[in-house]
């Protein structure tokens, strides 16, 4: 490989190889995904958890309400009922035995899950997935452009033009990790840097990197690593913040996303004025052995829940050891859940929706949504029906932690996504309208079962109202209303004919309110 090209395709966003010792940094400049929120007026910071493989929802929030109909589509792999942890003033929905840690953030107020996120008609690549997941884009829309960079776009049409500055001297958003991920293609090459962590946490402040290869690559990867320091305008100020904290409160061993977190409540703590942070950890592919057979509570599944769970506990912890656990705003997010029924290899396949979890102070607690309708019909194919759009979550942080005024939001995302009322309204000192309450049947058909069509009944308190009609893989086969409505009752009928027979899913949205209502076509 030619030393220009190598260059081009690897050092665009990364100039911080090996500053956290064994945590390679990736410092992201004019990436579309992660030089995003520099421009909001606060200290806020956003972490992003991914769990890379697609996490199985339903084993991770498991519906109480529907116990029976779980264990019958899972019997290989259901959590006993009486092992599932419960969540204060929610006796409907409960959280996977090893996530003991995340079940008292909850009861302590500092947990929200969401319930079944999603998009329309999912794909069920990771890779495709994923790269949706981070631009923000429909099924069949390829952006190249992030759903955050979008947002810096326009608050900074000249960057990287005077930056750093005395307003944003530091990087705007950090990777912490080397794992390389083809989301992070920019139209010139990738602009992240990928270096082995295997060197202990501990040789952040020494600066200790692992040595390149004897290979022509470790050649160029040499050299790389001299033209960073020469070129690199952020090590003096990641590395400043992270010698400002000495002590911290105590993280789990052999954990690698526990290693991350401590990284970034390090510089957070520090004094570092980066937005966004995203960590990560693989091996949530659970095709065969997510449970031990014999004991579904062991198992990879099960493993990989503790170490989330002990690491997303202790980091909350640090951050209220080190005083800044106000100025945090966590959120976990997978490619893609898995599907409702297990296989026979004790796991599941690529399915669709998917819990996210927000944590910090200025969450607020609760399950938002319903636990997923589990129909006596269920075939291997189905998946969670979606009830939130992933956008949706990226628009109330949008709102209701980088305070980006509600006007603009839509700008930014390119559409008209779904306010979540999960983040205190106090984070932007922002007065929020909360919607009357409609009762539990905003969205209701006659007939049901139907044969040919059926007449679908809404009430929209107001204001934008979308309509939605998805197949059990989460195809989307209808969009029967989108615009706004005055306050009211509306009918409107959804055509079946050309459709074969079976459980299909009508959702409404109208503000912050969403309900899914399962229907069933006959012969």
């Amino acid at each position: 490989m030619q030393r220009r090209k190598f260059l081009k395709q690897t050092i665009q966003g990364a100039l911080l190889p090996s500053i956290l010792g064994g945590l390679s940094v990736k410092a992201w400049a004019n990436s579309p995904l992660l030089q995003s929120l520099s421009g909001a007026n606060n200290d806020h910071v956003l972490v992003l958890v991914q769990l890379s493989g697609g996490n199985d929802g339903l084993n991770t929030l498991i519906p109480l309400e529907f116990y029976s109909n779980y264990n019958r589509i899972r019997p290989n792999i259901a959590i006993p009922e009486n092992r599932v942890l419960a969540l204060n003033n929610n006796l409907k929905t409960g959280l996977h035995p090893s996530l003991t840690g995340m079940q008292q953030m909850y009861n302590e107020e500092k947990l929200c899950a969401i319930q079944a996120v999603g998009y329309p008609s999912p794909n069920g690549s990771h890779f495709r997935s994923m790269d949706i997941w981070l631009t923000g884009s429909d099924t069949n829309q390829y952006l190249s452009t992030g759903w955050a960079g979008r947002y810096l776009n326009h608050q900074f049409p000249n960057y990287p033009i005077g930056f750093p500055n005395d307003v944003m001297p530091d990087p705007l958003a950090l990777q912490i990790g080397s794992v390389l991920s083809p989301v992070f293609l920019s139209p010139t090459g990738f602009n992240a840097l990928a270096i082995d962590e295997s060197l202990n946490f501990y040789n952040l402040i020494d600066a200790i990197q692992d040595p390149a290869p004897n290979t022509p690559s470790g050649n160029e990867l040499t050299y790389l690593r001299t033209v960073a320091k020469q070129t690199n305008r952020y090590a003096e100020a990641i590395t400043g913040a992270a010698a400002k904290v000495t002590q911290q409160s105590p993280y789990p061993a052999d954990n690698y996303l526990a290693a991350q977190l401590k990284a970034v409540a390090k510089l957070v703590a520090g004094g570092l004025k980066t937005k966004i942070y995203m960590v990560s950890m693989g091996g949530f592919d659970t095709h065969a052995g997510q449970v031990n057979g014999g004991n579904t509570l062991t198992g990879n599944h099960s493993a990989l829940l503790k170490q989330v769970s002990e690491a997303i506990t202790a980091f909350t912890k640090d951050l209220k050891f080190l005083g800044v656990s106000n100025r945090v705003l966590g959120m976990t997010f997978s490619e893609f859940g898995r599907r409702m029924q297990s296989n026979g290899s004790l796991g599941t396949d690529h399915g669709a929706a998917q819990p996210v979890f927000l944590f910090g102070d200025a969450v607020k607690q609760g399950v938002l949504g319903k636990n997923p309708d589990i129909p006596a019909t269920t075939q291997a194919i189905d998946n969670v029906p979606m009830q939130y759009d992933f956008r949706s979550v990226y628009s109330t942080i949008l709102r209701d932690w980088f305070c980006l005024p509600p006007n603009e939001v839509e700008n930014v995302l390119l559409k008209n996504y779904q306010y979540l009322p999960v983040i205190q309204s106090t984070a932007c000192n922002m007065d929020i309208l909360e919607l009357n309450n409609l009762g539990d049947n905003l969205i209701i058909n006659y007939p049901n079962p139907f044969t040919s069509s059926t007449t679908i009944t809404f009430k929209s308190a107001g204001g934008h109202t979308l309509v939605q009609v998805f197949d059990t893989t989460g195809k989307r086969v209808a969009i029967l209303a989108d615009k706004v409505y005055d306050a009211g009752t509306y009918s409107v009928t959804f055509n079946s004919v050309s459709l074969a027979s079976g459980v299909y899913y009508a959702r409404l949205q109208n503000g912050s309110l969403q309900q899914v209502r399962p229907m069933l076509k006959a012969r």
